[in-house]
């Protein structure tokens, strides 16, 4: 689900380390990704996917929630390790070296890792994040944990963080199956009710007009939270469909081709998008993501009627 020959190996932080987490544990990450129908258009952005807590508790017994911290960062992430447990926590990716030639050491973000071993006194953070499992260490591990000078302040706020509790036994592959193909019932009948392409291209092009004088990092930033979350959502639910064939599941075969193309056309898109906005024309943009709108109309269409009311 990282593969290189993916349209968007990455998607967002959140999706991409529980796609690491659950296949560290030997569990199918493809089976968390019914959830991906849902996603609709926000007025400004495509939805900021991320697997429903709830789906996850369903599917892999996991149990999330939110861990207040109130105290010394570092001891809370000690007492969460050595109970077995993993945190999610948001960090800057300033100190953050996997983002070696992105952010690391030249702009702060925040950004979500799931930090699985912490050694105070050796300086080391194991962590998973994007599509890999990393280690952050010396002066990185004391400006991720905010201990360099001019870091922390009686008023500085803590980061949000939730921690994981892992299951006692993992379900079988019949029934996580089995569990995934109600889920996904569930989440067909919460889609959107209006293609969310139809409101996007309501608004791409005054949008992109407001781009065109700003930084190069705008449009960036632009880019991340529509099309590359369009894409790689529907991306991630071609695979959620694609496994559930595998298990025996028939008729998906249609659902899935549609979703491969919006895929593939958000990327095709992104790159019109960012000739449109610096031309300041968007007839081409348009006909780019009413093929899309045309892909999610089939991809409702074959879901529906294999999966009637």
């Amino acid at each position: 689900m990282h593969g290189a020959d993916r349209n968007w190996p990455q998607t967002n932080c959140y999706a991409d380390l529980w796609i690491e987490v659950l296949h560290a544990m030997g569990a199918e990450p493809a089976a968390a990704f019914g959830f991906a129908i849902s996603q609709d258009f926000e007025g400004d952005q495509f939805t900021f996917f991320k697997p429903p807590l709830e789906d996850l508790e369903a599917l892999y017994g996991l149990r999330v929630t939110e861990l207040a911290l109130y105290d010394d960062l570092v001891s809370h992430l000690e007492t969460q390790a050595a109970l077995g447990r993993i945190v999610l926590i948001e960090l800057d990716s300033f100190y953050l070296p996997d983002t070696q030639g992105v952010t690391y050491r030249t702009a702060h973000g925040k950004t979500t890792v799931a930090i699985n071993r912490i050694d105070r006194a050796a300086k080391e953070l194991d962590y998973f994040h994007n599509e890999g499992f990393f280690r952050a260490s010396g002066e990185d591990f004391d400006g991720l944990m905010r201990l360099l000078p001019g870091q922390a302040r009686e008023d500085t706020l803590f980061p949000y963080a939730e921690v994981m509790r892992l299951p006692k036994d993992q379900a079988s592959s019949a029934e996580t199956a089995a569990a995934a193909l109600a889920l996904l019932v569930r989440h067909i009948r919460r889609r959107p009710e209006t293609n969310p392409l139809i409101g996007f291209r309501a608004v791409v092009e005054a949008q992109g007009a407001a781009l065109k004088d700003r930084p190069t990092e705008a449009f960036h930033h632009y880019a991340f939270n529509t099309l590359r979350q369009l894409g790689a959502n529907f991306e991630l639910f071609a695979s959620h469909l694609e496994w559930l064939g595998r298990e025996g599941l028939e008729g998906l075969g249609e659902a899935e081709a549609a979703a491969r193309s919006i895929a593939e056309g958000a990327k095709i898109a992104q790159i019109v998008m960012a000739r449109s906005v610096r031309q300041q024309s968007f007839g081409r943009l348009d006909g780019a993501l009413a093929v899309i709108q045309a892909d999610h109309d089939k991809l409702v269409a074959a879901l529906t009627a294999r999966f009637p009311d």
